[in-house]
């Protein structure tokens, strides 16, 4: 390297060396497409486009414009709603709820009578839960407790729908009953004979305008009647009965969380 003071000039003239363009990754640009394919805006199409349709049908059928794009403001918010309060960002096996809370307290009651309980037990291989399974003198349970949003009424259509407010319940009625009929299948297999499991939704929040009726196979009431609805009907098993299909029950039906 030359000490010479020129030389040392002509150095630091020099342009710095830089980079070529190409040895960089490309920046991939959001597009539309991309951002309505994410989750979030693609919850936000769907309401947009369930709003347009109910404010089209309205609007068409009264003839009145204003009167459809109202429909479509109050179908937007019932969809807002609804999604806010059924959404969460923890899943809903990873904490026993209020509803399950108070369930529980009231099954704690049945034990002096021969009952026992088991809470929160998954269905192998799927994430249904059975919130309750209660197995005693008068046969075997699944009590599904559920907490309502108390504003909207609870109403039955032609003893076949169940609806809370505008929302029809088809969907959770039927998810009672699968779980009540895998758990029955399971706890008939190792028994060695059939075991029925009767399927039940424990309705906390708003008012349940009738006592017990069964829809769509599950037996929905207000939730502070869990224990009345279970020892209401006729013994069926024994005390043996009861424990040897309690130790069934535990070992097919695994715990979702902690339960002891």
């Amino acid at each position: 390297m030359s000490d010479r003071p020129e030389d040392e000039g002509r150095a630091a003239a020099q342009p710095p060396k830089t980079t070529p363009a190409s040895t960089y990754a490309p920046v991939e640009r959001a597009s539309v497409r991309v951002l309505l394919g994410q989750p979030r805006y693609r919850r936000l199409r769907n309401r947009a486009l369930v709003a347009a349709a109910v404010g089209v049908v309205v609007g068409f059928l009264v003839m009145d414009w204003r009167v459809g794009v109202t429909a479509a403001i109050g179908a937007a918010i019932a969809d807002t709603v609804y999604r806010a309060r059924s959404a969460s960002s923890v899943p809903a096996w990873r904490r026993a709820s209020v509803a399950e809370r108070r369930t529980e307290g009231q099954l704690k009651r049945l034990e002096r009578s021969g009952y026992r309980t088991l809470h929160a037990r998954a269905i192998p291989g799927s994430e249904a839960q059975i919130d309750h399974l209660v197995i005693g003198p008068t046969g075997v349970y699944a009590v599904d407790s559920e907490k309502w949003d108390k504003r909207l009424p609870v109403r039955v259509q032609m003893g076949k729908k169940l609806f809370h407010g505008p929302f029809d319940m088809k969907a959770r009625l039927a998810e009672a009953k699968m779980e009540a009929t895998q758990a029955s299948e399971l706890i008939s297999k190792a028994y060695g004979r059939e075991v029925s499991v009767v399927p039940s939704l424990a309705i906390y929040g708003p008012p349940v305008p009738w006592k017990i009726m069964t829809i769509r196979g599950v037996d929905v009431y207000e939730g502070a009647r869990a224990r009345r609805w279970i020892t209401k009907r006729e013994h069926a098993l024994t005390e043996q009965e009861i424990n040897r299909l309690y130790e069934i029950a535990e070992s097919v039906l695994p715990p979702r969380y902690g339960d002891a």
